[in-house]
């Protein structure tokens, strides 16, 4: 028994932290310098199971991780969904993503601002075999951007239940609210609780 040592496919530094914060019986290291395959599918798990699958071809006989998330914005009919880190553009910033979501949302009441962070994580053992974990977190678009802790839209997210943003409430909050950690719990009770070499 040791500690899975997996390769993840992203190039999201925010995202790395997050996961091995949720996963610290594990060793994760990013997907060597490669250039990532287009993210064409139509659910998060799509692009999820693309991204895991993608790392073990370059990687094969490794622990592989695929993670795709997303805000889903109620009165934008769940946009910017899938296209959450492209939302503004190719190459936007996350800046210009929220700037573009705040411009949508422009005028609408607070009761019209629901929204949900998604996430998706899709993990490939040695021998090919898919576990998958799925977590939502509930809230609401805040008229303007505060906080500056956290990544993507945190700084105009308020969860349900709490009156700050997800940047405001810290790093600390996303390890045991987020969607990526609820994600995650989903993942390891799949996997049986703690990590372990199979």
């Amino acid at each position: 028994m040791g500690r899975i040592a997996a390769i993840f496919a992203s190039r999201n530094e925010g995202k790395l932290r997050e996961l091995r914060a949720l996963l610290p019986d594990w060793d994760i290291q990013l997907l060597g310098e490669v250039e990532m395959p287009e993210e064409i599918g139509e659910t998060f798990y799509e692009n999820a199971a693309a991204k895991a699958r993608f790392a073990q071809s370059v990687e094969p006989g490794r622990w592989t991780i695929g993670e795709d998330s997303g805000l889903e914005a109620d009165l934008l009919g769940g946009a910017p969904g899938i296209r959450s880190a492209r939302y503004a553009g190719e190459h936007a910033s996350d800046e210009d993503n929220v700037a573009k979501l705040l411009d949508a949302l422009a005028g609408a009441k607070p009761r019209d601002r629901g929204a949900r962070y998604v996430s998706e994580l899709v993990v490939l053992s040695p021998d090919g075999r898919e576990l998958r974990g799925t977590g939502t977190l509930e809230g609401a678009i805040a008229a303007e951007p505060k906080g500056s802790e956290g990544f993507g839209y945190d700084p105009v997210f308020v969860p349900t239940g709490e009156s700050r943003t997800v940047a405001e409430l810290g790093n600390e909050w996303k390890r045991a609210h987020s969607h990526r950690a609820a994600a995650t719990r989903a993942l390891l009770a799949g996997l049986g609780g703690a990590p372990r070499e199979m």
